[in-house]
């Protein structure tokens, strides 16, 4: 699998070993890493940027590598925030754990963790996850920017071309659409045009399609 352009894995463990290792690791795969020797540091990290991070889309790909038990906040309880934020679903987390977390681990895989590794892991089977988790969030953050910028176009249409625009896609053709909202044939073309420049699309096929990314 190719490495996921401009993509980031923030590792996050209380054992400078660990950390160490693994970034090593992936350099040797091309991969770019961040390393927070605690919850409490990686958490410090997003709150310091909650522009791109927590309060909006990451402006990157990326997935968080978290061990489970640290001093501190626990790599749980930092998992229960991302996941109220919504960045553990753009960034997808990979819990490290011993084997007394296992059971736990599994919990969280079904509470939408992407994975759990127990330590010692394998490498190229480690390395080989994340690089699947760095993709999934690519195309996640890809259709969620897509959904955004979408929003950002529909907002720019004025009440009536809105208007024009759900009849549109109805199918209805400009006759029609002139007589449910009382005006001319003529008036109807020019707020089509309007519509279809504003949404960026050539054809009423073409704007049905894209509407039902909403």
């Amino acid at each position: 699998m190719q490495p996921t352009v401009n993509a980031t894995v923030f590792i996050v463990d209380d054992d400078a070993i660990v950390r160490e290792g693994m970034a090593w690791l992936l350099r040797s795969r091309h991969l770019i890493s961040e390393s927070f020797e605690s919850a409490d540091a990686f958490e410090a990290m997003l709150n310091a940027h909650p522009s791109p991070l927590l309060n909006d889309l990451p402006m990157q790909a990326g997935c968080i590598l978290l061990d489970v038990r640290m001093p501190g906040q626990s790599g749980l309880a930092l998992f229960e925030k991302l996941i109220a934020s919504g960045l553990a679903q753009a960034w997808p987390v990979i819990f490290l754990t011993g084997h007394a977390d296992i059971p736990t681990a599994v919990d969280t895989v079904k509470r939408g963790a992407f994975d759990f590794c127990e330590k010692p892991f394998s490498d190229n089977v480690l390395v080989d996850r994340i690089e699947q988790a760095l993709a999934l969030s690519k195309i996640r953050m890809d259709a969620r920017h897509i959904h955004s910028e979408l929003q950002t176009r529909l907002s720019e249409l004025t009440d009536r071309e809105r208007d024009v625009l759900r009849l549109v896609i109805e199918g209805l053709p400009n006759k029609l659409i002139a007589d449910q909202l009382d005006i001319s044939v003529r008036t109807v073309e020019v707020h089509r045009s309007r519509v279809f420049d504003k949404m960026n699309v050539k054809s009423a096929v073409e704007l049905a399609n894209l509407l039902r990314e909403v």
